[in-house]
């Protein structure tokens, strides 16, 4: 097994997010885990197939994962709703996936690791628990046995052909940063500025302005706005726009268990997959259904009646949620790089604004669920957590197909469009 050094942990630079564990077991019920070979030795030498009766892993395309119940439940769940493995043997004994969820680590430019964290927790959700800071040390332990995280690491692809300098790098991200915490501008200005400033990008001959000419052209940018929005409206999203973006939350949604897969068999599994794909882009029909604790049984043609919150309390809860998501995305190395598929900074960033447009979307499906009018935090937490689950762990999502939808909203303002459609809250 791989000796452990400590590293050093860049702690999340969003002061105001919180997390602590809360034993929930929301992850334990709901996610696939690929375990790497010191995992599997560890479990091996716990003597777990000889304690459950039955093998604890299962490989699947020349992976190893832990093992799931046939309600995709993981096979040490608890009924508490905790780990029986952290509860023989201890936190530090579990999986390393599972030790390190809800945290993901990105190797820094400076010398240690930047934290990230992913919002399918609900005690993220939630901002529920202890500042940050107070995981730096299981951090670096962990990361510290994670060797693919050790080397040097180079700055992302600016775009398809340029590679980022680290101040171009440090530049994008404080102005969007910036951008993202004028909390005295509604939460759909700074969306709609969002998808404009990376529509504006998409657009711009990039390998003509890098470095100081690079931070000149944001510092234009972003002080054109929110007044330039009004120069720049947009029509409502066409009828195909609609159609990419719910083909985009069928994406997002799609969850494939192993032991589904066995019992159905690769080719059942895709022809379910493709009726399930039909049905999003159509619109119409039964909501296939999406997760745990989801609504069943709903028509999707029901979100569009769906308005956006209003009353204050859930309004400023939504406002909250969806800028402390996007300040840890590209503060916490999610966004793009190692963090994202290894995609460019505009390309990850297309996507992300994407996601914002699907949350939308998919946040209407929830409240339909509880028979609400117009959304609530708890639809939006549900959606946000069911995206955020996926971001850089469903192949997939990082692949062509989802590349050329993202080149296609780019078009004719695609993106900010979609967003639109389908916003959060009134304002």
């Amino acid at each position: 097994m791989a000796a452990s050094l400590q590293l050093p942990i860049l702690t999340l630079a969003v002061r105001e997010q919180h997390y602590s564990c809360h034993g929930c077991g929301n992850c334990c019920r709901d996610f696939t885990v690929q375990l790497r070979d010191e995992d599997v030795a560890k479990l091996e030498a716990q003597g777990w197939e000889q304690k459950l009766g039955q093998p604890v892993t299962v490989k699947f395309r020349g992976q190893t994962y832990l093992r799931q119940r046939a309600d995709g439940a993981c096979i040490f769940l608890m009924e508490n709703g905790l780990c029986r493995v952290h509860a023989e043997h201890g936190f530090a004994e579990k999986p390393i996936a599972c030790q390190l969820f809800p945290f993901h680590l990105t190797p820094s430019s400076k010398h240690g690791l930047t934290m990230g964290i992913n919002f399918a927790c609900q005690s993220v959700l939630e901002n529920k628990g202890a500042d940050l800071r107070t995981h730096n040390n299981d951090l670096g332990r962990m990361g510290g046995l994670l060797a693919e995280l050790h080397a040097p690491s180079a700055p992302p692809r600016l775009d398809d052909s340029l590679r980022a300098s680290m101040r171009e790098v440090e530049s994008l991200t404080r102005h969007i940063d910036d951008w993202l915490r004028l909390t005295d501008l509604s939460l759909s200005i700074r969306l709609d500025g969002l998808a404009w400033i990376i529509g504006s990008l998409t657009r711009a001959k990039l390998q003509n302005v890098r470095e100081e000419k690079f931070n000149d052209l944001l510092d234009v940018l972003f002080a054109a706005l929110p007044d330039e929005l009004e120069h720049y409206p947009i029509e409502a999203a066409a009828p195909r726009q609609r159609r990419m973006l719910r083909q985009a939350v069928f994406a997002r949604t799609e969850d494939p268990k192993l032991n589904r897969i066995a019992a159905q068999g690769q080719i059942r599994l895709r022809l379910s997959q493709l009726m399930r794909s039909r049905r999003f882009k159509a619109g119409k029909g039964i909501a296939p259904k999406i997760g745990v604790d989801w609504p069943e049984n709903l028509r999707l043609e029901t979100i569009e009646h769906i308005a956006p919150a209003s009353d204050p309390q859930s309004s400023g809860e939504i406002d909250d949620l969806m800028t402390r998501y996007l300040r840890a995305s590209i503060l916490g190395g999610r966004g793009w790089g190692a963090g994202y598929y290894s995609w460019p900074m505009i390309s990850g960033l297309q996507a992300l604004v994407l996601n914002i447009a699907v949350i939308g979307w998919l946040s209407r499906l929830h409240a339909a669920g509880a028979q609400r009018q117009a959304l609530d935090i708890v639809d939006v937490r549900a959606a946000l957590g069911r995206v955020d689950r996926s971001a850089g762990r469903a192949k997939w999502l990082g692949g062509t197909v989802e590349k050329l939808r993202l080149r296609y909203l780019n078009m004719d303002d695609g993106l900010r469009r979609v967003i639109a459609a389908y916003p959060l809250n009134a304002g």
